[in-house]
């Protein structure tokens, strides 16, 4: 799959760029063009000579030639590859990447670069591990770009840990992977998915509201991933995170801030959809009475008095109405007892089925670009799934809904 590919490897300066000349050899040995950019710091460890010899193209260091003053484009370089692969990412680059300091010509280009991007982290264990690390390789999955994992071994300091660069064959093997994946007829292609997402707001009065820490990173995740998928896509979102786009090319988006808003849209929606995935965080309750004015505070009384009424229960409603052949995905966040509640809510609310995710898993709920799920589907099926970007915590849920369909256990 990397036959006349584009492949645009950058290398840092880590031990382990001593790995890039044998990269450089297997991609090309699989057909691909390869270019190269190297930090400064790099050339300490490998000779760019070397690597221009086997790639068969000038090395690129600095923005330009400083003999003739020819520009390297940054732009160009991105617009040319298909896939840029940072091998070794070492954990300053990895840094700069995640937080946009474009000091050198490989952070430069990876912000211009409309391409995957792949990155094989290369450190000591305990900068590996480090929590500034750990931050920034998750806001990198968050922002698209895929990591191929580490090995575990001995490294460059005497120690024995997780940071080995993963070997050229590996890294090989995960673009291989990708290109054949991205190669594939659409599994979904055809299908109308709609997804709800974010938090509902509940007016209070003028000014104030009842809401939730819903970010919606979950509802967009998934929205990415049936897109990729083939399906046609569209979002009914309630409040979300500030950092979400605030539109996706090829995804429709429609606004439904409040309970009753996002209920009114779903039903306008179900009877043209073939997948209805309910990821937003729905407000159980809201204000009886929206007061027309903002609410003064009272001198002298402490104490404001709200009456909430019950909100109607959107899966359950549309689980009423479900045309034949449609697919209804739930979403239950719970802090005890979460299976059985889980359960319960699929059966009640006549869901497909189920994505549950615990308050009490470390880096799953609100807010994280993690998280930890288990799918439950309406045959007693229950598959538990390690914690994951959400992108990929997408990925597995669009792949139990192919499944489900494939086997044709509903529908």
């Amino acid at each position: 799959m990397l036959e006349n590919k584009h492949v645009l490897l950058g290398i840092s300066g880590g031990i382990a760029a001593y790995k890039a000349a044998i990269l450089v050899r297997a991609l090309i040995k699989r057909g691909a063009e390869v270019r190269v950019i190297m930090t400064p710091m790099s050339k300490q460890f490998i000779s760019p000579l070397t690597l221009a010899t086997l790639s068969r193209h000038p090395i690129l260091v600095d923005f330009f030639n400083p003999e003739n003053g020819a520009w390297n484009s940054h732009v160009d370089l991105g617009l040319w590859a298909d896939v840029f692969v940072v091998a070794p990412a070492t954990a300053n680059t990895l840094g700069k990447m995640a937080h946009g300091i474009a000091d050198n010509l490989l952070v430069t280009t990876y912000l211009s670069a409309k391409c995957p991007v792949f990155v094989a982290p290369a450190m000591d264990l305990d900068m590996y591990r480090h929590p500034s690390t750990v931050r920034n390789l998750s806001r990198l999955v968050s922002d698209g770009v895929h990591i191929v994992e580490p090995g575990s071994g001995f490294l460059a300091s005497g120690l024995e840990g997780k940071g080995r660069m993963s070997e050229p064959d590996e890294i090989v093997d995960a673009l291989n992977s990708f290109f054949q994946s991205s190669s594939e007829p659409k599994r979904l292609s055809g299908k109308k998915v709609v997804i709800s997402a974010g938090g509902t707001i509940e007016p209070i009065d003028a000014v104030r509201y009842i809401s939730n820490y819903s970010t919606g990173k979950m509802g967009y995740a998934l929205a990415a991933a049936f897109l990729d998928a083939g399906a046609e896509v569209t979002v009914v979102r309630a409040s979300v995170d500030s950092s979400l786009p605030g539109s996706i090319s090829g995804i429709r988006e429609i606004e439904a801030l409040s309970a009753a808003d996002m209920l009114k849209e779903m039903q306008c929606l179900q009877a043209g959809s073939d997948i209805m995935v309910m990821s937003a965080a729905v407000a159980d309750y809201t204000p009886e009475i929206c007061e027309p004015l903002k609410i003064k505070k009272k001198e002298g009384d402490p104490h404001l008095l709200l009456r909430l009424k019950e909100t109607v229960d959107i899966a359950a409603t549309l689980g009423a109405h479900k045309p034949s052949g449609q697919i209804l995905v739930g979403f239950a966040l719970e802090t005890d007892h979460e299976e059985e509640h889980a359960i319960e809510k699929l059966r009640r609310k006549q869901l497909d089925c189920i994505v549950l995710n615990s308050l009490n898993d470390p880096g799953a709920g609100f807010g994280y670009v993690t998280n930890k799920v288990t799918i439950i589907d309406k045959q007693g099926s229950v598959n538990h799934f390690a914690l994951k970007a959400k992108r990929e915590v997408a990925a597995d849920i669009v792949n139990q809904i192919c499944t489900m369909i494939s086997s044709s256990q509903t529908f």
